[in-house]
């Protein structure tokens, strides 16, 4: 059995190295040998969200590890066949639900019947994709490759507290030469629309951040304020919809202790004003992200030949992030696929292609 080595400092040195590992061992079969584990982090190593992504890759493929615990620096990963079932994962911490999602979802969605995954842990994370990101920009964004899966936020749970759980209803993949992550389209001016996030705080916080937001220069359509009743703890998120076409883009942005209502403004804004004029498609959160959706499409799994999809796969996004180019570098190690960045002025059109 093939074993793959990665060096997990290289490129921005953090946990996506490990999760797009362990997804891709679990879809190819490959061994993995992983060092020099978030080696770029203030605390380098396995954390309990990572771990989680570990025990949740063994545990779809009956998989054997060593070097699995908190803080290990070095992993080796040995998977076997990925099998559907019912999974539920259980962070133990404010740890992010999504990202242990974003390690299984790949290799579930590779299994000849349906799945389903519940997760407890952080929905609503500063380091992490909250839940509405999923749901409504990143699912619908590699449906369009004939990935399809639903999710359902079942308890919030918000950074420091945790104790939130979503749910994940998976498909198997269909493989459809006619579907592909094809979105290049230049997006039309987007509906802005706001959403403010409030739980165990005072209702004057969402009163005046909705304020802030009128002053931020941004054409707000509407608001939403939601008061949430179900969390452990205190939280607070502001989040920007760029509604256009069928396509929605989300950009967030977290309120903490000490942390003044302007300054989660100003962030969330100064993210949509930016994406906004640049005339990208893919915000850069979302450009890593479908990075392994588009390699899988156009890559020979199981022997088989491609399919030829149309465009090969392609985007174009505003920021050329640290994390897409590092995801870039460890899809390839697993997979015989070329990715082309092509800039032009101020965005970049990122393609994939059978290598």
């Amino acid at each position: 059995m093939e074993t793959v080595f990665i060096n997990g400092s290289m490129g921005e040195g953090g946990g996506q190295i490990l999760r797009t590992s362990l997804a891709l061992s679990c879809i190819t079969g490959k061994r993995l040998h992983i060092e020099n584990i978030r080696a770029a982090r203030r605390k380098p190593g396995l954390a309990r969200q990572h771990l989680s992504c570990v025990q949740a890759a063994c545990e779809i493929c009956a998989g054997q590890s060593e070097g699995a615990a908190l803080g290990s620096q070095v992993l080796d990963f040995k998977p076997g066949p990925v099998r559907n079932g019912d999974f539920s994962f259980d962070i133990g911490s404010a740890g992010s639900a999504s990202l242990v999602i974003q390690t299984v979802l790949p290799a579930l969605f590779m299994t000849e019947k349906p799945s389903t995954i519940t997760v407890t842990g952080g929905t609503h994370n500063p380091w992490a994709p909250p839940f509405d990101f999923l749901s409504e920009t990143f699912l619908p964004a590699i449906a369009c490759a004939g990935f399809a899966a639903e999710c359902r936020l079942v308890k919030h749970g918000f950074f420091p507290a945790g104790g939130g759980e979503i749910s994940f209803t998976i498909q198997p993949w269909r493989q459809d030469p006619s579907q592909t992550i094809d979105i290049c389209e230049p997006p039309e001016e987007p509906e802005v629309h706001a959403r403010i996030y409030t739980a165990r705080l005072p209702a004057h916080i969402a009163h005046r951040q909705e304020k802030l937001l009128c002053q931020s220069g941004l054409s707000i359509k509407n608001f939403e304020h939601i008061d949430v009743m179900d969390s452990d703890g205190p939280g607070n998120c502001i989040m920007l919809r760029l509604c256009a076409r069928d396509r929605t883009t989300i950009f967030t942005a977290f309120g903490a202790k000490g942390r003044p209502s302007e300054k989660v403004v100003d962030e969330v804004a100064r993210l949509a004003r930016s994406f906004i004029s640049s005339g990208a498609t893919v915000d850069r959160f979302s450009a890593d992200q479908l990075l392994i959706y588009m390699a899988i499409s156009n890559s020979r799994l199981g022997g088989e030949k491609p399919a030829p999809a149309k465009a090969g796969g392609a985007y174009i996004t505003n920021d050329l992030s640290p994390h897409l180019t590092t995801n870039i570098e460890t899809i390839k190690k697993f997979l015989p696929v070329n990715f082309d960045i092509d800039k032009q002025g101020q965005i970049h059109r990122i393609s994939c292609a059978p290598a």
